[in-house]
């Protein structure tokens, strides 16, 4: 069975899948991380956002990003699953969970995970405003 979930999708993410997916007898910890769209950015409304990923790389690199985790940190199981195509406000674009035997392990991967998602994986989000879009990368 395997350690980490990676996953891109125009499907609404979901919570319960990660967290069911890395919960564990083993583990005491279990940290997430939920990125949600929010409805501003530089003190614009925010109407919607786009994301775009080119696809087999980020994936390339979520596994990567999962794969350095389980080496770095003294973790069981990591998800990192990122939405694709148009998500509206409050909709989840990103979802990390972690399982450990304690809580700081998890804590720590967890923030490495997103931290370095934003940093590496080519994914680019348009953000739309009532006077325009503008396509922006995900890293701010």
């Amino acid at each position: 069975m395997s350690n980490l979930s990676i996953k891109i999708t125009t499907e609404k993410l979901d919570i319960n899948k990660c967290y069911n997916f890395v919960a564990n007898p083993n583990c005491g910890g279990i940290a997430a991380f939920i990125g949600t769209v929010r409805n501003n950015t530089k003190e614009k409304e925010v109407l919607q956002l786009d994301f775009s990923t080119y696809e087999s790389m980020a994936i390339k690199e979520m596994e990567k990003i999962a794969n350095l985790a389980l080496a770095k940190f003294d973790i069981e199981k990591i998800a990192i699953h990122h939405a694709h195509g148009m998500l509206q406000i409050g909709d989840i674009a990103v979802i990390i969970t972690v399982a450990s035997k304690h809580r700081k392990a998890a804590f720590e991967a967890c923030q490495f995970a997103i931290d370095t998602l934003k940093k590496t994986v080519p994914i680019w989000k348009k953000e739309y405003f009532k006077d325009g879009e503008v396509w922006v990368n995900a890293h701010p």
